[in-house]
């Protein structure tokens, strides 16, 4: 019995290292998504909450910028980055560019309403029970990605695919600005 076991083992081992030189079928490769392409698709998903943030803030006239509870997220941040050993200091300068660029969008869409003369939106979304959830949800996300591709940022491909993203309905100054933290070293 155990002469079989032994066997069994030897030849499973064979058998790994035979597949471990068959090189991954393209088609295999392909529906991997790389750290990078979930990085835009999260950055996408939180800029896509911006409107709705415009929308809660032009029903109550509160201010888009917002520096004290910028500040009390930033913290939550670095504190989040430290457990999960990424640099605290860049996943704070990268959440202030989403910050920035989610501030951009919101004052793009102000100065609209504001042409249009826009009457309060009905419903406003609520951005205590239905807006921040979900920006809450997204910045654990944010930051294991963020964690797995800053040792690539000045990979090649990944400063391709960062210069050329689009981040949903976003313009140019807009994605310029989401990305602007996101340089090689």
């Amino acid at each position: 019995m155990r002469r079989v076991l032994v066997l069994l083992f030897i030849s499973l081992c064979q058998m790994l290292a035979a597949c471990a030189q068959v090189p991954v079928p393209a088609a295999i490769q392909s529906e991997q998504t790389p750290p990078i392409k979930s990085l835009i698709s999260l950055m996408t998903q939180r800029l896509e909450v911006a409107p709705l943030v415009a929308q809660s803030k032009w029903n109550s006239g509160a201010a888009i910028n917002d520096p004290a509870r910028e500040q009390a997220i930033l913290a939550d941040v670095e504190k989040q980055a430290r457990t999960i050993d990424l640099d605290p200091r860049f996943a704070a300068a990268f959440f202030q560019a989403q910050f920035d660029a989610g501030k951009l969008i919101q004052s793009q869409l102000h100065q609209k309403w504001q042409k249009q003369k826009q009457a309060p939106f009905s419903p406003a979304p609520d951005l205590a029970k239905e807006v921040r959830p979900v920006l809450d949800q997204l910045t654990p996300q944010l930051l294991m990605v963020l964690k797995t591709i800053q040792p690539d940022l000045c990979n090649t491909g990944v400063k391709q695919s960062l210069q050329t993203a689009t981040f949903g309905q976003t313009d140019d100054e807009v994605s310029k600005m989401a990305v602007s933290t996101l340089q090689c070293p």
